[in-house]
């Protein structure tokens, strides 16, 4: 009878299910969670480096002004009498008719209506005046970098004089493109107009 009883619970035992061994994670597992997060660390820290290399390398702050009127679609007149172009972008010629460059000219009036206060920017990797006298500058209305806005609006391209790229050139042609693609402003309105940053814009008339 003992027998009997053994043999029934060695056999109860064996039916049992096997259970694994508690334990630590494995190192795979720990790795598989480590990694995506270390990639995600380091593509931030790359963004942030970028975007201050970009923003702020070679760019001087200057004091600042208040604007008197807007002259064409990238030129404005400062109350104490400078005139400053805003650089590494081109608006189609006023003096010319060109296509689109009335409402250039409009665009930039919206942005800087006579009486607003600015501050201006400086590229040490850009000339400090053009050929007519007019100073080379980013303008700032508050935060805004308004070179940028009017890249955005698709009233103005990028025209990178000589080759040379300022801190911004990188935002700047990436606006360009991506106005062309969504035909905002010029890029509608004017069928030939080509995106070329060797030249001031080309509207095709």
């Amino acid at each position: 009878m003992a027998k009997s009883n053994r043999a029934r619970s060695r056999s109860h035992q064996s039916q049992r299910p096997h259970k694994r061994p508690r334990g630590r994670k494995s190192t795979g597992s720990r790795w598989s969670l480590l990694i995506p997060i270390t990639i995600a660390l380091v593509l931030s820290v790359t963004v942030v480096l970028s975007l201050r290399s970009e923003d702020d390398s070679n760019v001087e702050m200057e004091g600042g002004a208040t604007v008197e009127e807007v002259v064409d679609g990238d030129t404005i007149r400062l109350e104490d009498g400078r005139r400053v172009r805003l650089v590494q972008i081109d608006t189609p010629e006023l003096s010319e008719a060109e296509c689109y460059s009335q409402q250039a000219r409009g665009e930039l009036e919206r942005l800087l209506p006579a009486g607003s206060a600015v501050s201006l920017r400086r590229d040490d990797k850009l000339g400090d005046e053009d050929r007519f006298g007019r100073q080379l500058r980013y303008v700032f209305r508050g935060d805004s970098n308004v070179n940028l806005q009017l890249v955005r609006r698709g009233a103005a391209s990028v025209w990178f004089v000589g080759g040379d790229r300022g801190g911004y050139a990188p935002r700047l042609l990436d606006a360009a493109k991506q106005a062309r693609r969504s035909r905002r402003g010029l890029w509608r309105a004017c069928p030939g107009a080509s995106l070329d940053t060797s030249r001031g814009v080309d509207t095709g008339g």
